[in-house]
């Protein structure tokens, strides 16, 4: 019986690569010279440092051209706070990795109300779907790629 899985996983190198890019061209920017301003990437988070608020806009923004340049998804980026201490200004930026359970049953019940002649099934943090034919899987891969979900996905594991 044909089946794929869904995941949301982003490249980890590619995340590395859009950070070392953006450090680069703050090093480059006229408005960020003489500024203590930085990008850093821990296990899932990308931190963000300057000495203005108004600054780490602008950084989001640079962060987000290079992300888009490594065809990276941009909704695979949180944002969480502002946080202020003393002289800078900090912000991160969680990658969204694995479906958590709650987008796991809405894309179930997105898929079962979907009338396609698939099931679908949480596995952890992928969601299995298997059908009879294979142009119902492809039916089902593109019915979720046009509904608008807060996640990316990719399909893998495509099996005959």
């Amino acid at each position: 019986m044909p089946s794929f899985d869904i995941v949301s996983e982003i490249e980890q190198q590619e995340v590395q690569n859009a950070v070392d890019n953006a450090n680069r061209e703050l090093d480059t920017r006229y408005d960020f010279r003489g500024v203590e301003a930085s990008f850093s990437l821990t296990d899932q988070q990308v931190t963000m440092k300057a000495d203005a608020e108004f600054q780490l806009q602008q950084m989001l923004e640079i962060f987000r051209a290079k992300a888009i340049k490594r065809n990276l998804d941009v909704r695979s980026f949180k944002e969480n706070d502002v946080v202020h201490s003393g002289k800078t200004y900090s912000q991160t930026l969680s990658l969204l990795q694995g479906i958590d359970t709650a987008t796991a049953k809405k894309l179930v019940k997105l898929i079962k109300d979907s009338k396609l002649k698939v099931q679908a099934s949480i596995q952890g943090d992928q969601v299995r779907v298997t059908g009879k034919k294979r142009d119902d899987l492809q039916e089902a891969i593109a019915f979720i790629r046009q509904s608008e979900l807060e996640q990316p996905f990719q399909f893998t594991n495509f099996r005959d």
